[in-house]
């Protein structure tokens, strides 16, 4: 019994030199990818700070590029309000133009048939007679009509005709 108890010892002994070798090998390992896992944080990390310096650069670019750009809008709507101020002055303008030309078409018009009525029939049929049939239609539309009668026996059948036809219509 004693010799199966000294056997054991001695193998236990043997067992235990190998796990401590086996210790001492994995401990060694252990050191040499500890530093390699130092430098690989070390990268790691710079990396991370590259980032976050990026992300930074990034949301400071952004917010530069807001505000420009609200600054510019702000300038659009104004320049639109001005834009849109003129736009309706110078359609009251032009309004008040077109009333201004209708007037003066009016006077003259009615300058121009004043001085056809004082005017001899045969004297305003030649006249009349020489113009286009427009124009001589929207003359005789602002005369009498018993002086457009007048005047109309005075010309040519052929362009009394037409001048009539336009002041029908």
């Amino acid at each position: 019994m004693r010799l199966i108890i000294i056997i054991m010892l001695t193998f236990s002994s043997m067992f235990a030199l190998q796990t401590s070798e086996k210790l001492f090998e994995c401990t060694e390992i252990f050191k040499e990818r500890k530093s390699e896992l130092l430098v690989e944080l070390e990268r790691i990390d710079e990396q991370k700070q590259a980032l976050s310096a990026l992300k930074y650069a990034t949301e400071e670019l952004l917010k530069k590029r807001e505000t420009s750009l609200s600054q510019k809008e702000e300038v659009v709507a104004r320049q639109l309000v001005e834009i849109t101020q003129k736009e309706a002055s110078v359609k009251m303008m032009l309004q008040k133009n077109e009333k201004i030309l209708k007037e003066s078409k009016s006077l003259k018009k009615s300058k121009i048939a004043q001085t056809f009525a004082k005017m001899k029939a045969g004297a305003a049929s030649k006249i009349l007679s020489d113009m286009e049939v427009a124009e001589a239609a929207a003359i005789l539309g602002t005369l009498k009509p018993k002086t457009v009668g007048q005047i109309l026996t005075k010309m040519d059948a052929k362009k009394a005709s037409d001048l009539t036809l336009l002041l029908v219509k």
